[in-house]
This record gives C-alpha cells, structure tokens and sequence, in this order.
C-alpha cells in the first residue's frame, strides 16, 4: 500500500512524529475550527473537545495506522477503520471534508516540525493521510449505501413516542418515526446519533446505543445523564438537555443507526460484559437472542455502582431469563441484593464454553481488565470485541 520510497522515510520520522503527535493534533483542531467554527458548534462533540479525548483518539488513530503500514504494508488495520467510519456515517461526514482536515493537520505538522518538515517528508506523510482518508471514504460510501441514504444524509426527524425514569440519572426514550414511514433497519448491538438545538444555537451530537431488538416499529435509546465536573462545562450538554427538555410528543433529530460492534448470528457460545450506561447495547443483544431463539450457552456479566443505579436491570435479568441456557452475573460495589456478587468483576470461578465470543461495552478500565481475564481463560483475541462510548482511547492508552 505505502510506496517503497515513503516506507523509508515514515519508518525514520515516525519517531519525531510520534513524539510530537499530541501538540500537532491540539494545533490542528485550533486551526480547523478557528477556519470552520461551525464545525465544532454542529458537527464536533465540544465535551470532548474540551476534556482533550479527541485530540488523543486522533493521535491514537494517526500513529496506529503509521504503524500498522510499516508493519503490515500489503494490508490495512480494518478493525480501527471499520470503528472510526461507522461513528463518521453517523454523523454524516462525507469524502468532501477529508481535503479541509488535510489542509489543517499539515499546516499543524509543519508549524510544530518546523525545518524537520522536508519535501519528502510531507510527500510520504501525504501518501499516509490520503491512504487513511481514501479508505475511510470508501468505507463510509458503502455504509450509506448499505443504509439507502445519500452520503451523509442520515438524518431523519423523530417523534418520542414514550418516557420513562429508570434511575435517577437514566431516562430512556421510545422514538417513532415522524413521517410515518417504517423504522430503518439495525443489527443489535448498533447505535444513532441524536442532534439537538441547544441554548447558545449549538446543535450538539451524541451517539446512542438501541436497546430493543431489530424489526420493531419504534426505536428504544437509554440516555445517562452526566454529572460532575463535566456537567458545568460542553460534556453534559445533550445528555442534560434530555433529561431537563424533552418529553413524549417533542420530535428530536436521529440518525441512520451505524456501529460495529454487532451480534454474529453464529450460534455460538456468548459472553455479554458490560459496565454502567454499557449496558444498553447488551439489552439489544439478548432481546434478539430470545426472539430468534439462541440455544447456546449465553453469560451475562455487568458491573455497576449500586443495583439502584443499574439502568434496565429489571429487564436486563428478565430478558436473559428468556434464553434457554444463560446465567447473569451482577456486581456491584455497593449495596448487592441477595444472588447478587460484591466488589468488581471476577471471572476466576465462571465457567465458560469453548469457543465463546464475548462483547464489552463500559468504561475503558473496566474492558481492559475483562480482556485480559477472558484471555487468561482461553478465549481467543479475535472472539473479544468492544465497544467504547465517546472517543475510542484504547489504542491512545495502549
């Protein structure tokens, strides 16, 4: 894929490169937003903008493909692609807006490189952007065409059809199509953008996971509300407008539902972990499994604060009772009811089938120490997926 010529020079200054990637990529956002503020008022999350989450997925993301080419030059990293192009399909990004990214992120490297910024080297990290950027294009071409839209016309408006309070910081929300056609089609496991029109004029963005099964008439999204530090700045703007602004018969504005962290209809043993909020993706999985009547054996693993802040946990142990051979774990820190497990998730003593397939969702810490007890257990690398809520950090922090 990357030319022998811009092979060599990548290999010598990717060190530079990477050293430096955290102050290029905090430059390049000043510089594109102070060129495009609309894009950070309508299209980038300011929440993670300002907590720097952004700046370290890209950086992240940069390195990691940089990587992966030198390393693997006759392939591409598709797992990291595939993720990034199904949260740029969501929020209707389209191939149009990869020269004005190019335009700003080389302006960065070569402000904070300086003379080090050869000819040749902004040649093979040219080839680099444009074999990052072409791929993802192509990508998030065939995901709109796969959900029969036009690029980057995801949207749709919705009317909420139902609320109601599942603790004291979740609210969930059934959503019916405003224009009375029929409900797009989704795996389980997938999610939608909801963008709403704050105070300041602002028309913020976040990502949502389905909790209901496929094939139904209406969607179902869960929305934690965001408190702490962050709820006083950007990152609890959309969750705290829901919660405080919008009731049954209000419309909200609702993406295409995208995601690649999907159920494999393979048959084969599961593991469901999640953490907190991370849950609802699980509750979409397991509603289809007993829809379709899955036989193999299921474990449902979740971790949460307390049993009062488990979001759906009346429907999450009654859905996986549902399935013919499932057991469902619960741990919470504080205040466990009784068959219910104390402290943080343990797998030393739960038995798992051979060739299981697990799914995560939750916090960063939370999938990473699962991880690495489900491979101590023996399950392979290629059969853990996951899935994280805002920026993807994990190769950033890897």
């Amino acid at each position: 894929m990357l030319s022998e010529k811009s092979t060599a020079t990548v290999r010598a200054t990717l060190p530079a490169v990477g050293a430096a990637i955290g102050d290029i990529t905090e430059l390049f956002y000043e510089k594109l937003f102070e060129a495009h503020p609309e894009l950070l008022r309508d299209l980038f999350n300011r929440g993670n903008q300002a907590a720097g989450l952004q700046k370290q997925a890209l950086a992240g993301s940069i390195a990691a493909f940089a990587t992966h080419l030198l390393a693997h030059p006759d392939t591409r990293p598709d797992v990291m692609l595939h993720r990034i192009a199904h949260k740029h399909a969501s929020l209707g990004v389209t191939r149009e807006q990869y020269p004005v990214v190019r335009t700003h992120l080389f302006a960065a490297i070569a402000e904070v490189l300086g003379e080090a910024v050869t000819p040749e080297v902004a040649e093979a990290w040219d080839e680099v952007y444009w074999l990052m950027a072409n791929a993802l294009a192509a990508l998030e071409d065939r995901l709109y065409a796969g959900a029969r839209v036009a690029a980057g016309d995801v949207w749709r408006e919705w009317t909420v059809s139902g609320r109601a309070e599942e603790t004291a910081d979740c609210a969930s929300f059934r959503l019916t199509p405003a224009d009375g056609a029929p409900a797009p089609e989704f795996k389980p496991g997938q999610y939608v953008s909801v963008q709403v029109a704050l105070a300041d004029g602002a028309r913020q963005i976040r990502q949502y996971s389905l909790t209901n099964a496929p094939g139904s008439p209406q969607l179902a999204i869960t929305v934690k509300r965001v408190h702490g530090p962050a709820a006083q700045g950007p990152d609890g703007e959309v969750s705290n407008h829901l919660h405080a602004h919008v009731h049954p018969g209000d419309r909200l504005r609702v993406s295409v539902p995208y995601g690649d962290l999907v159920l494999q209809d393979s048959g084969a043993p599961l593991l469901l972990a999640s953490a907190g909020i991370g849950c609802t993706p699980m509750l979409s999985m397991l509603d289809h499994l007993a829809h379709t009547g899955h036989t193999a054996p299921v474990t449902v693993v979740h971790a949460d604060r307390s049993p009062a802040d488990h979001a759906l946990r009346t429907e999450h142990r009654a859905l996986a009772g549902k399935l013919a051979d499932c057991e469902a774990l619960f741990w919470y820190e504080e205040a466990p009811e009784a068959g219910d497990r104390a402290g943080r998730v343990d797998l030393s003593d739960v038995p798992l089938a051979p060739g299981t397939r697990a799914y995560l969702c939750g916090p960063l810490p939370f999938m990473r120490a699962t991880r690495e007890q489900l491979l101590a257990k023996g399950v392979a690398a290629a059969d853990i997926h996951y899935e994280v809520f805002g920026p993807d950090l994990w190769l950033a922090t890897a």
